[in-house]
């Protein structure tokens, strides 16, 4: 009776850890901001040899805690590397991020999400557990999806580690890779012009076409999955 009483209330002392520290890391982000010209200085004064790993390093550490941080981070990255070598630097601290933040949520708040649809919605929480590898990879692919909220709802389901991970590997180079050669043809003019962006598509023809067709894949993939995950819902 003891040890069920004990862990009642560690299942339900897990969750608001989780949700105290989530929104510590939310609000310390509003006033913590960084310096593109510093992050960038910084790394450049290491020999190039360990530049890449200590920008890894970096992209973990300090996006873990300051989530907003990331978008700073992948534009230090595409003005110091690049957009080929920022993209595998950011693709690889990705998978790092994704792994942590999933095993948080895992074990900070699946035992008490669990507990919670044991009841009345397991069947729900079984059909997110055997989630379509097809829609990992398309949420992954996204361009509007946030990386830190994919990992998190992931580690909150019963979605395999070794599953989501594999998505996250194949599905995030897509988003990745695009951003960054966005970001290495816009430079410096996305901080201060608000249409600097858009003035990139307008003058690179191929970019302005490849986004087009990239984002409307994506949205006919995502339709399609629904359509069939609403009627694999009503047959059961």
């Amino acid at each position: 009776m003891e040890e069920q009483k004990n862990y009642k209330y560690g299942d339900i002392l897990k969750p608001v850890i989780l949700i105290i520290g989530l929104l510590l890391i939310l609000y310390a982000g509003r006033f913590l901001h960084l310096d593109v010209d510093s992050i960038q200085n910084f790394l450049l004064g290491f020999p190039l040899f360990a530049v890449g790993f200590l920008y890894i390093l970096l992209y973990v550490i300090i996006t873990f805690f300051i989530w907003f941080s990331k978008d700073a981070f992948w534009l230090v990255g595409a003005l110091a590397f690049g957009p080929v070598i920022s993209a595998v630097l950011v693709w690889a601290a990705e998978i790092i991020n994704a792994f942590i933040l999933f095993y948080l949520a895992r074990f900070l708040g699946r035992g008490f999400v669990e507990r919670k649809l044991k009841t009345r919605h397991s069947k729900f929480d079984e059909s997110i557990a055997r989630l379509n590898f097809g829609w990992l990879l398309v949420f992954r692919a996204a361009p509007l999806v946030p990386y830190r909220f994919m990992d998190l709802s992931a580690g909150l389901t019963g979605i395999p580690v070794k599953k989501y991970i594999l998505a996250v590997i194949l599905g995030s180079p897509v988003k990745i890779f695009w951003v960054q050669f966005v970001l290495s043809g816009v430079g410096r003019a996305v901080l201060r012009d608000p249409f600097a962006i858009s003035e990139y598509f307008l003058k690179n023809k191929f970019m302005l076409w490849f986004s087009a067709i990239y984002i409307i894949f994506v949205i006919l993939v995502l339709f399609k999955l629904m359509q069939k995950g609403r009627s694999q819902w009503r047959q059961k």
